[in-house]
């Protein structure tokens, strides 16, 4: 009998730049971090992951996209919660260099749940 492990959801804002490279992977994996991006923050909450893509991609980049994921939860649960602002502001902090390892253990494919533009 196989076991199901537990998973925990979570989301991350990006770019059309960012979102290319996970299609090109079949949606199952996040690119690797440029040299001056030393954390990979997914967040915990999808309003939180919005007003990112909104409010700081949308003026930068034209466009900013919520994706949503599953993470095996014991392997998740390694990494502190991180809360940058207010109460629904928090991130888990992968170090770079771990984002090979992080991205082994998603579940099922990483899919786009909101679509911010320029208007």
């Amino acid at each position: 009998m196989r076991h199901e492990s537990a998973t925990t959801l979570l989301y991350r804002p990006v770019n059309q730049a960012e979102l290319d490279l996970i299609a090109a992977s079949g949606w199952l994996a996040f690119p690797p971090r440029l040299p001056e991006q030393p954390i990979f923050y997914p967040v915990l909450n999808e309003q939180y992951a919005a007003q990112i893509a909104r409010d700081w991609n949308v003026p930068y980049y034209g466009v900013g996209y919520v994706l949503r994921f599953a993470v095996e939860a014991d392997y998740a649960d390694q990494f502190p919660v991180q809360n940058v602002g207010g109460r629904e502001h928090e991130e888990l902090w992968i170090p770079a260099e771990e984002l090979a390892e992080f991205n082994r253990h998603i579940i099922g494919q990483i899919e786009v749940v909101g679509v911010f533009k320029a208007e």
